[in-house]
């Protein structure tokens, strides 16, 4: 009973941290929710006319817009999720003066946060590219799901270990954009792997968003198959970040709670 309890007491308290975090990003600013469209419906129209102009055309099976909103959310899925979880303790840290909270409260609420609201930013493009199409047609919704799924734990679990070692360092912080930056390019938001050269195929699969990636626009797309996409790979990823991040986090909380 006093296991149950205690779960009961954690989840209310991630429950009043995701609330009050998303007063604190959506409610700061008269746009809102708003931004959480903007910034991927940019992304999308930017390459949309970068393709328009080189003339190039997506893969067999996929619409243009499809093809881009399935790359670049999975995409800013990970990278926001990873980044708004690497600031969660320093963000947060008055909240840490309660003894009922604690660091993993912070990181779940933030990442439950992103991974909601990508999701309905995913359905709402789909949705509106469908109206634009006149037809609605995902091949398998739980494919998407796992794919998004996915993405928003390799998010979760760097951003975890980042924000472990950022107790120690603020440089961690500084060097995190310059890091992820490079991955937009590796992820397969414009292209896709069924087109690569072996050797370079082989090379970028190393990159787990990349079959997160891969899994959105299979289930996403029924005259798409993603070929080269394993679940087994990016989920031993997951889970080594996960026990790297666990472990630094129990030890960076002793360091907190001197502080």
């Amino acid at each position: 009973m006093s296991l149950v309890r205690g779960l009961a007491v954690q989840t209310e308290i991630v429950h009043a941290i995701l609330l009050r975090e998303t007063r604190t990003r959506f409610g700061a600013h008269q746009l809102g929710y708003l931004w959480a469209f903007i910034e991927p419906l940019l992304w999308i129209a930017t390459f949309y006319g970068l393709f328009w102009l080189a003339g190039r055309t997506p893969p067999h099976g996929m619409d243009l817009v499809g093809f881009l909103a399935t790359g670049i959310v999975p995409f800013l899925l990970f990278r926001e999720t990873t980044h708004r979880v690497l600031v969660a303790i320093s963000s947060n840290k008055a909240l840490l003066f309660y003894p009922q909270v604690r660091p993993l409260d912070l990181v779940l609420a933030r990442s439950i946060l992103e991974m909601g609201t990508f999701l309905g930013v995913f359905v709402v493009l789909l949705g509106g590219a469908a109206l634009l199409r006149g037809q609605l047609r995902i091949d398998n919704p739980l494919l998407v799901l796992l794919g998004l799924t996915m993405a928003g734990l390799l998010g979760t679990t760097l951003g975890l270990v980042l924000c472990a070692l950022s107790v120690y360092t603020t440089v961690v912080e500084r060097l995190a954009g310059p890091l992820l930056r490079p991955f937009f390019w590796v992820s397969g938001v414009f292209f896709s792997a069924n087109d690569l050269p072996s050797q370079i195929r082989e090379l970028l699969l190393w990159n787990p968003v990349m079959h997160a990636v891969e899994l959105v626009r299979d289930g996403t797309f029924a005259g798409y198959t993603a070929r080269y996409a394993d679940l087994k790979f990016p989920f031993f990823v997951i889970l080594c970040l996960a026990f790297a991040g666990l472990t630094l986090e129990r030890v960076a909380r002793a360091k907190l709670e001197l502080t």
